[in-house]
């Protein structure tokens, strides 16, 4: 309990102190009708701290259960705590998985060579999807007020878009490399964009925190054992604290439970007439439903959001003539959009079973990597989108 307090606190500190202290500062000043201010100043975030947490949390746990052997070497307590390819984030690495490998570790030349095609492609999805679909949805939030309902949907799926390859691309690069040093690192995702209801979704998107808040809060929680009041109480907590996770903001926490709130129809029986409708419907659902949510995960703040919404639905149609949304829609972007979507199925999964000769194979991975770099080398500064959470 000592250990697992001092890690929340620390985490408490660095990442919601400022955003506890500014919403009592503002209930204060609301009720007083007078400026409040603790005057805290700005506190930095170090990078990836809620992973790295998550992982000492649960490798205390695991060591508490009696599920691993406690590490008695500082130095190999932080490899696994620090490993530089999945720090910044993800995936979320338990002790269990790597610490065979922390002790005993063996690389081969296979290994190596799935390691370096698994980072190209990460490489590649940050690179050119991610970083086009960023600029787009950049200049879309950015317009003011009220504007045409088309582009808030091309703002919105283009985000939608950006936050996929941008994660799984950082975490493909971090399964990749642990693969090079001897690792393995469990998969992050799974095509979420192809699920037919959000409890699929949430099998298939973030699946190490999916995981973890399941084995250490869930199901400590009674999981659906306890009836179904119960259950619902804790889908509600589950998400609540996802929301909290990813970001010290009220749009994070309205994020989280408008996801378990759609949870929470699917498990009261909206789910088993998902399964009777024709998968189309249950696809179309849960896009749209994903899709909206992540106004609230991308916009500034809630207010911010709803305005975005409302534009959404607002079937204005009117002032196509912006300029900074006409400038980016060009024949890059319709590229990059049509490959973006194109690969958010499993595409690449059938495309690795045909027979292709090693050397085309390589070739390919080697002319990608290569352009991947020279584009690179033009891009402004556009940082994994995850890096701050």
């Amino acid at each position: 309990m000592i250990a697992l307090v001092l890690d929340l606190l620390n985490l408490v500190f660095f990442k919601y102190l400022n955003f506890l202290a500014s919403s009592i500062e503002g209930m204060i000043t609301k009720t007083s009708g007078n400026e409040f201010s603790f005057g805290l100043p700005s506190i930095a975030l170090p990078i990836g701290i809620s992973f790295f947490t998550f992982q000492i949390m649960s490798y205390v746990i695991d060591v508490y259960r009696g599920q691993v052997i406690p590490q008695k070497n500082i130095f190999r307590f932080a490899l696994y705590v620090m490993m530089f390819p999945r720090m910044m984030a993800g995936p979320i690495v338990r002790y269990s998985d790597v610490n065979i490998e922390i002790e005993n570790r063996s690389t081969t030349l296979e290994m190596a060579e799935e390691g370096v095609k698994r980072f190209i492609i990460g490489f590649a999805k940050k690179v050119f999807l991610a970083s086009a679909m960023g600029e787009m949805a950049d200049a879309v939030f950015g317009l003011p007020g009220i504007f045409n309902s088309a582009y808030a949907w091309l703002g919105a799926v283009s985000y939608t878009l950006q936050i996929y390859y941008d994660f799984s691309g950082y975490s493909d690069m971090a399964i990749g490399l642990g693969l090079i040093f001897g690792f393995h690192f469990n998969e992050n995702f799974n095509y979420p964009y192809i699920s037919s209801s959000i409890q699929e979704f949430w099998r298939r998107w973030h699946i190490s925190l999916s995981t973890w808040f399941r084995d250490y809060v869930y199901i400590p929680l009674g999981g659906n054992r306890k009836g179904k009041a119960r259950t619902y109480l804790n889908l509600w907590v589950i998400f609540l604290l996802t929301g909290i996770w990813h970001g010290s903001a009220w749009q994070f926490i309205i994020w989280g439970l408008y996801h378990g709130f759609f949870m929470f129809i699917e498990r009261l029986g909206f789910g088993k007439l998902l399964k009777k409708v024709p998968c189309v419907i249950g696809h179309v659902y849960s896009l749209i439903v994903v899709i909206i949510g992540w106004v609230f995960f991308r916009a500034d703040n809630i207010g911010i959001a709803i305005n975005y919404i409302k534009n959404m639905f607002s079937f204005n149609f009117e002032n196509f003539a912006v300029e900074p949304v006409i400038l980016k829609l060009n024949s890059w972007y319709y590229v990059m959009v049509i490959i973006a979507l194109t690969f958010s199925c499993p595409v690449y999964k059938k495309i690795m079973g045909c027979r292709i000769p090693k050397v085309i194979a390589y070739g390919g991975y080697l002319i990608l990597f290569g352009i991947s770099i020279i584009y690179l080398a033009g891009l402004s500064y556009n940082p994994f989108i995850y890096v701050k959470f």
